[in-house]
């Protein structure tokens, strides 16, 4: 298993969504932050004082897949993600160990499986 780490762009979240629940990869977690990296900061004036921003606001996408989806998730990710201008964000891969349902206690890649459509 792997837990891929995705900080990307606001704009590119609901094209990424939406093409893993296709290719059957619905779960996911989400976060907002701010972070600095290359990208350089800009000036902002509010009622006559400037600042200089240096953290951008960014999402944080957090999937664990099986190994065997790793390279489907990650293009799908880059995919939808590449504009090619500094600030689209960077993409980590993470071994996991294991993981387990707490609702269950079932343990390893069957926690990972999507649940069946309810009827």
């Amino acid at each position: 298993m792997k837990k891929i780490e995705a900080y990307i762009r606001h704009e590119s979240l609901e094209a990424i969504r939406d093409q893993l629940d296709k290719i059957g990869l619905p779960s996911m977690s989400l976060s907002e932050i701010k972070g600095s990296g290359r990208q350089k900061g800009y000036t902002e004036t509010y009622r006559g004082a400037t600042t200089t921003v240096f953290l951008r606001p960014k999402l944080k996408l957090e999937i664990v897949v099986d190994d065997s989806d790793v390279d489907r998730t990650v293009d799908t990710i880059l995919q939808h993600a590449h504009t090619g201008k500094p600030g689209d964000g960077k993409i980590f891969i993470v071994p996991v160990e294991d993981a387990i349902r707490v609702r269950t206690g079932e343990r390893g890649n069957v926690v990972l499986e999507p649940h069946p459509p309810s009827e």
